[in-house]
């Protein structure tokens, strides 16, 4: 008897680990599956897509497919450009300052965690009136702040913040208006949520936690900004990549290719209102296992601020924190290891994590505290 391609996907699912990592992230394997089939030989040109020219046909309708899909899903306002660059989110702490404000501008900084501080800081070597409008740094990055809590100097031109920090497990349950536009990362939640266009003159983030492999960096960026930015290098310019679709220079064609795949994939399964409902879902199984667990597992984080995508938590006792980890590996649960800076565990849940993934997670966590007595 032959198998089916339904019994080759079960198959492969079996084999596959559980992978919780917090970036690179979990593909569907789906998508994985295609990109293997068509790696050697590309529509029947005896090329891989990654060994030919970028201004040939078959990789310029991959872009443009790849440009029409981020409009779509994002629902992105005409009037943004969506660009594909390199460098990941680093890249935009030097690129986001260089474009959207002045030499002289003041610009301010929401630092809720790690992330946020590496912006900040390289904004400071730019921007010599680059402030922080506010820091959890007092209460270890435990909460985002409220409205009220964002100090906006005079002058400001844009307030910059970040969606979701991985390392603490936080996110920004609303964005608030602080009177100017808003910059945001959004590397670790993009397309888990709709953006509301109108707050935001610039967003930027790495794809390799939501959308695809590491390598690409998706910029949004508002037409007027581009338009009154200050001249800078060419990669450096906004508007070097714009004029020409982001193949100015060659692309990241992989990454774009792949990412292309996962932005159809989702698209099938209902787009950002789907991945948004899907990622309260998953998490909210997790934090359910937590919260009912009489303090054997906590959450350092505020209820209100809790990250649909990476949550933290500890164990009461560290050497059953040891234990967890490790026989949580035997099980194929991989990458639960909390960030190297705040240790215990960590459990991401990017949008293409399957759901057993985050089932045999929550019975794994039950059956470990029955075990501990």
């Amino acid at each position: 008897m032959t198998s089916t391609p339904t019994d080759a996907v079960a198959v492969a699912e079996s084999l596959r680990a559980y992978n919780f990592s917090a970036g690179p992230c979990a593909l569907p394997l789906t998508v994985l599956q295609e990109v293997a089939a068509e790696l050697v030989d590309f529509n029947g040109t005896g090329m891989s897509l990654i060994e030919m020219s970028h201004r040939g046909p078959d990789y310029d309708a991959i872009h443009h497919d790849a440009l029409d899909r981020f409009r779509r899903l994002f629902n992105v306002p005409e009037d943004f450009s969506v660009l594909l660059l390199q460098g990941g989110a680093t890249l935009q702490f030097t690129m986001a300052p260089l474009n959207a404000s002045k030499p002289d501008d003041a610009i301010g900084y929401v630092v809720a965690g790690t992330w946020g501080k590496k912006a900040v800081a390289d904004a400071k070597l730019l921007r010599p009136n680059t402030y922080t409008a506010w820091t959890g740094a007092a209460d270890g990055f435990r909460a985002m702040p409220s409205i009220s809590d964002i100090q906006v100097s005079p002058g400001t031109r844009f307030v910059h913040v970040t969606s979701n920090e991985t390392i603490g497990g936080i996110r920004m349950a609303q964005f608030h208006d602080p009177g100017v536009p808003l910059v945001a990362d959004m590397s670790s939640d993009y397309l888990s949520r709709p953006i509301p266009w109108d707050l935001f003159d610039l967003v930027y983030g790495g794809a390799q936690k939501n959308l695809g492999p590491a390598g690409l960096t998706v910029v949004f960026v508002r037409t007027s900004v581009i338009e009154a930015a200050p001249k800078n290098p060419s990669y450096l310019d906004y508007s070097y990549h714009a004029a020409a679709d982001s193949m100015a220079n060659t692309p990241p064609v992989f990454p774009i290719w792949v990412t292309g795949k996962v932005l159809a994939w989702k698209e099938e399964l209902g787009g950002v209102e789907a991945m948004q409902t899907r990622a309260a879902r998953r998490s909210g199984q997790i934090y359910t296992a937590i919260d009912n667990s009489d303090g054997f597992y906590r959450s350092p984080v505020a209820l209100e601020d809790r990250s649909h995508m990476n949550i933290v938590f500890r164990l009461q006792d560290e050497s059953d924190e040891k234990r967890f980890l490790t026989e949580a590996e035997d099980a194929g649960m991989l990458n639960l290891k909390g960030h190297r800076s705040v240790g215990g565990v960590r459990a991401s849940v990017y949008n293409a994590t399957p759901d057993e993934s985050v089932t045999t997670l929550v019975e794994f966590m039950k059956n470990f505290q029955s075990s501990a007595g």
